[in-house]
C-alpha cells in the first residue's frame, strides 16, 4: 500500500498535539518542580499551534482522506478550533489552584492534552473505528484527570464511579456499533449511510443497533436516565478537572453524535428523533428540578449541564440543517459558559478550602463587584435571560423544533427554563443580597483575571452580535 503525503496535511494539527505531548512528557521527567511552568507554556505553545494549523489547513470543501478513516470539512475545523479555546483556558485556569495544592505536575497537561487529541479525532472521525478511538483517548484520559488528586478519597471515588459506568457505556456503544458492521458491511459513514438509504424497508435488528448506539451518546452527553456518574464526578474531581470535563468534551460529544447519528444514520431519523426526543423531555425534567434542591455549586452546575443537554437533543431530534446548526451553536456556547462558571469557582478558591457551596459565594459583590458582576452574567447566560447568548441559544433551537412542527416539546422546554431559572437567581441573590461570610482578598494572577473576564464577557457580546456565530454553524453544517 502506497501513501499519498498530500493525505497527511489535514492531520498537521494531529500529528502536532501528538508530538508535542510527547515532548511535554518526556521534558517534563527532566525538570525540577521550580521549573515546572515549563510544562506549561509547552502546553500552551501547543494548543495555540494546534489552532493555527487547523485554520491554516482548513477549506470549505469536504475532503476524506486515509481510506476513507478521516475527514476535514468546515464542521471539523470550527468545533476544533473552539476545543482549542476552552482548552486553553481550562489550562490558564488550572495553573495556581494545582500549585497552590501542590498537584502541579506534568501529568495535568500530558493528559489534558491526550484528552485534546482525542476529542480532535472524535471530530474529524469519518469512520466508526476512528470515532472509537478517538473516544477511548478521551476517556482514559478523563478518567485519570478525575482522580488526580491521589490523596482525596472523594476523587478517587468519582473515577471509579466514571471508570466504571463509563466502560459499560463503551462497551453498549461498541456493540451497537459491531451489529451495524454486520449488516451493512462497512464501517465507513457514508457506506453505512447509503446501505441503510437504500433499504426499502427498516431491519429491526438494524433498530435495535440503533438503540445501543443511542445508549452509548446518551451517556457521553449525560443525558436522562445515563446522567447518575455526571453530580457525583463533577463534585468528586478537583475544580479545574471537573472545568475541564464539563466543557471541552461536550463539544466532542455532540461531534460524535453528529457523525453517527446525522451522517451514518440519518435515514433512521424518524427513529432515533423519537428516542431523542424521550431522552430531551426527562433531561430538561430532572435537570432543572432537581437542581433546586442543591447546597453544592458543582452538583448544582451538573444538573444544570442535564438540562442544557436536554435542549442539545432538541436541536439535534428536529433533523433539519436549521436544527443541527442551532445544536452546534447551543453546544459551543454551553462550552464557554461551564468554563467560565467553573472558572469562577476556581478564583473564590485558595489552598485548604475550595469555594464550592452556594453560601460560599455570599457577599461576593462587597468582596469584588467586578467578578460578581462577571458571574452575574455567566448565570444569566445559562439561565437564558437576554441580552445574553444562552437566550439566543434558547431561542434558535426553539426556532428549530416549531419548524418541524413539534410545538409540544418547544413548551416543555420553555415551561421547565423557567423552573431553572430559580437556582440561577438563588445564587445572584447570594451574591448580592447576603452579607460575606469570608472577607478574604480575591487573589489570582492577571493572566487569570484578564482570562476570566474575557470569557464572561463573550457570553454578553456573542449575545448582543450573536449572527457571525450563528452564521459560522449555519455554513459548517451544509
Amino acid at each position: 500500500m502506497t501513501f499519498d503525503m498530500t493525505e497527511f496535511m489535514p492531520l498537521l494539527p494531529e500529528i502536532w498535539v501528538l508530538s508535542m505531548t510527547c515532548v511535554v512528557l518526556i521534558l517534563d521527567l527532566f525538570l525540577r518542580d521550580s521549573n515546572r511552568v515549563v510544562t506549561y507554556w509547552l502546553a500552551q505553545v501547543t494548543v495555540v499551534g494546534a489552532l493555527g494549523m487547523s485554520v491554516a489547513v482548513s477549506g470549505s470543501e469536504s475532503q476524506v482522506v486515509l481510506s476513507g478513516t478521516f475527514v476535514a470539512d468546515p464542521m471539523a475545523t470550527l468545533l476544533k478550533s473552539f476545543i482549542y479555546i476552552v482548552t486553553f483556558g481550562a489550562f490558564v485556569y488550572a495553573r495556581d489552584y494545582l500549585r497552590v495544592r501542590d498537584l502541579f505536575k506534568g501529568e495535568f497537561y500530558v493528559l489534558g492534552l491526550f484528552g485534546m487529541l482525542g476529542m480532535m479525532v472524535m471530530v474529524s472521525a469519518h469512520n466508526f473505528l476512528t470515532i472509537y478511538l478517538g473516544l477511548e483517548l478521551l476517556s482514559l484520559s478523563l478518567y485519570a484527570l478525575v482522580a488526580f488528586s491521589r490523596d482525596d478519597a472523594r476523587a478517587t471515588e468519582a473515577a471509579m464511579k466514571y471508570f466504571v459506568l463509563g466502560a459499560l457505556a463503551s462497551g453498549m456503544l461498541l456493540y451497537g456499533i459491531s451489529m451495524v458492521y454486520g449488516l451493512t458491511g462497512s464501517l465507513d459513514i457514508s457506506v453505512v449511510a447509503t446501505a441503510i438509504a437504500g433499504q426499502g424497508e427498516q431491519d429491526i435488528v438494524l433498530i435495535f443497533a440503533l438503540t445501543f448506539i443511542i445508549l452509548g451518546l446518551a451517556f457521553k452527553l449525560g443525558a436522562v436516565p445515563f446522567h447518575m456518574w455526571l453530580p457525583d464526578v463533577y463534585q468528586g474531581a478537583p475544580t479545574v478537572v471537573t472545568l475541564y470535563l464539563g466543557s471541552a468534551p461536550k463539544i466532542a460529544a455532540f461531534a460524535m453524535t453528529m457523525r453517527l447519528l446525522a451522517e451514518a444514520l440519518g435515514g433512521l431519523q424518524a427513529d432515533w428523533s423519537g428516542m431523542l426526543s424521550i431522552l430531551a423531555v426527562l433531561s430538561l425534567a430532572l435537570g432543572n428540578i432537581v437542581a433546586i434542591a442543591q447546597t453544592n455549586l458543582k452538583r448544582m452546575l451538573a444538573y444544570s449541564t442535564i438540562s442544557h443537554v436536554g435542549f442539545l437533543l432538541l436541536g439535534l431530534l428536529a433533523g433539519t440543517g436549521e436544527g443541527y446548526s442551532a445544536a452546534m451553536f447551543y453546544t459551543l456556547t454551553y462550552a464557554i459558559m461551564a468554563l467560565g462558571g467553573f472558572g469562577m469557582i476556581v478564583l473564590l478558591s485558595r489552598a485548604g478550602f475550595e469555594a464550592e457551596e452556594i453560601n460560599d459565594f455570599k457577599g461576593l459583590n462587597e468582596r469584588n463587584p467586578w467578578f460578581a458582576g462577571m458571574m452575574l452574567l455567566l448565570m444569566f447566560s445559562m439561565a437564558g435571560v437576554p441580552p445574553t447568548v444562552g437566550f439566543y441559544a434558547k431561542l434558535v433551537v426553539l426556532q428549530a423544533v416549531i419548524n418541524v412542527d413539534m410545538v409540544w416539546l418547544a413548551l416543555v422546554a420553555v415551561f421547565f427554563s423557567i423552573i431553572g431559572v430559580f437556582y440561577y437567581l438563588r445564587l445572584i441573590k447570594v451574591m448580592y443580597f447576603d452579607p460575606p461570610v469570608d472577607s478574604t482578598p480575591l487573589v489570582a494572577a492577571t493572566d487569570f483575571q484578564i482570562t476570566l473576564s474575557i470569557n464572561s464577557l463573550a457570553v454578553l457580546v456573542l449575545g448582543i452580535f450573536p449572527g457571525g456565530l450563528m452564521a459560522l454553524c449555519a455554513s459548517a453544517i451544509i
